[in-house]
């Protein structure tokens, strides 16, 4: 599995219905609010074989309140 970090800029007033909505489709191993640009971070575990970007489109990038999102890769834990 691979391991990658989504930002999630969220419309004004959808923060909590865009996290539930995250927690309900079940592919975030954690989920916080944050303070800064972003409203909310996740950390996703992707399968190696798969596409990233394809595969957030289709798991969690159509989520209705989400206004931008950022997503950083990840190489090593340490």
């Amino acid at each position: 599995m691979r391991c990658v970090f989504v930002q999630f800029r969220c419309q004004p007033g959808k923060t909590y219905a865009v996290a539930d909505e995250i927690y309900d489709r079940e592919v975030v191993s954690e989920l916080y609010s944050t303070s800064g640009e972003y409203d909310l971070i996740a950390k996703v575990y992707i399968p190696e074989d798969a596409d990233v970007g394809h595969w957030l489109n289709e798991k969690l990038f159509d989520i209705p309140g989400i206004s931008r999102t950022l997503t950083t890769m990840t190489f090593r834990a340490f």
